[in-house]
């Protein structure tokens, strides 16, 4: 069997480095790194691990000032992390400084360690180069299907609000994923995938900023949204475990606005029923795909047949970029609302028309908890 190969969305070199969360007596806080992780104990003892991004206006005001629309055009899919850095220095050539002089054994969201006997295969050069020149387009569909395996959407609603895209800095380089609102008591909350936050057991991401329905109506229709704080379980953090790659991210607000004010939310749920309908969003920025509009895909999920995780399986062609995009159940798509119960993640090698999303327990409502009260 080849091993898994995660998509992530258009995302910073994240793809990949998220690790497992660990389960345990829960330590005080402690430097990590450089980076400040604060344990939360829950009844299963479940810890998270957390990150101070841009704490003051000004840090906020200085990321939000990074993204200059030119380097947003040039950010790269998170895939690509170990095409473009050699451990933490960025390699030279490409938009950044990258260049493609060596292979990774990672994909898009590829674990930090394969689970099956090979490692990743890198990208192809000639799939990089659409990044610096023209971009491909899926035709969108007429109507929103029950099945498909990708299509752009164009019903509108209230996902093409609450679904944006996520730009990062992460050894040097810049990269995209895909991200959603939730409901949350403080209005700042965002889900996406751990490995658009956090390298694995490696470096945070930084300049990260979620920009909601991107491509609507501009490359910023409803604001731009620093991270204050990020949140992932430790067993991701610390074992790039596919099982828990899940993120919260408490974002600071927009001229003062909270981003769930700007653009609501969507619900979330945790411990739901396995398997069902489900549609997943995001912004797939290889080709077929541009990364410039929002895509979905649609059908029953399935348990992964390799019996490697808990995650479960969708019909889906969404290529890098997409990861962190949400996965609802219930959906209207009339309304464009629905219940978010999982998100892109990975795919295996061998299948590249089946999307994994882990299941969101007890671990991912602990982040969802500490995020909202962040």
């Amino acid at each position: 069997m080849t091993l898994s190969t995660p998509l992530l969305v258009a995302a910073p070199l994240l793809a990949g480095l998220m690790g497992p969360a660990l389960l345990g007596a829960a330590p005080g806080p402690r430097q990590d790194d450089g980076l400040v992780t604060s344990p939360v104990p829950t009844l299963e003892r479940t810890r998270v691990v957390e990150h101070v991004a841009a704490r003051t206006a000004a840090e906020q005001q200085r990321v939000l000032a990074y993204w200059t629309p030119q380097r947003m055009a040039q950010a790269l899919p998170i895939d690509l992390l170990g095409l473009v850095t050699d451990g933490r220095r960025l390699l030279r050539g490409l938009p950044g400084g990258a260049a493609l002089s060596r292979t990774t054994r990672h994909l898009i969201g590829a674990p930090a360690f394969p689970r099956a006997v090979a490692s990743k295969l890198p990208m192809p050069s000639h799939q990089l180069g659409h990044h610096l020149g023209r971009q491909l387009s899926r035709q969108p569909a007429a109507r929103p299907e029950a099945n498909t395996i990708g299509a752009r959407w164009i019903t509108g609603g209230a996902v093409t609000r609450t679904t944006g895209r996520v730009f990062m800095t992460v050894g040097g380089a810049d990269f995209v994923c895909s991200a959603s609102t939730v409901t949350s008591a403080n209005r700042d909350v965002v889900i996406t995938a751990g490995h658009c936050v956090k390298d694995g057991v490696g470096q945070w991401a930084a300049n990260w900023t979620f920009v909601p329905g991107y491509g609507t109506g501009g490359e910023h229709p409803y604001g731009r949204y620093a991270a204050r704080r990020m949140f992932v379980a430790e067993r991701w953090s610390h074992a790039a475990d596919d099982n828990y790659d899940v993120a919260m991210v408490a974002l600071a607000t927009s001229g003062g606005t909270h981003v769930a004010d700007a653009v609501g939310t969507q619900e979330i749920a945790f411990n739901a029923p396995r398997g069902g309908q489900a549609f997943g969003f995001g912004y797939p920025a290889d080709p077929p795909y541009n990364g410039g509009h929002l895509v979905y895909c649609a059908g029953r999920l399935r348990d992964d047949p390799h019996g490697q995780t808990r995650d479960q399986g969708l019909g889906c062609d969404m290529t890098a970029g997409s990861s962190g995009g949400p996965w609802m159940t219930g959906f209207d798509t009339g309304t464009g609302k629905g219940t978010i119960t999982s998100l892109s993640s990975f795919k295996y090698s061998d299948d590249p028309r089946t999307m994994y999303g882990p299941y969101l327990g007890e671990a991912a409502k602990t982040l969802f908890d500490t995020a909202q009260r962040a």
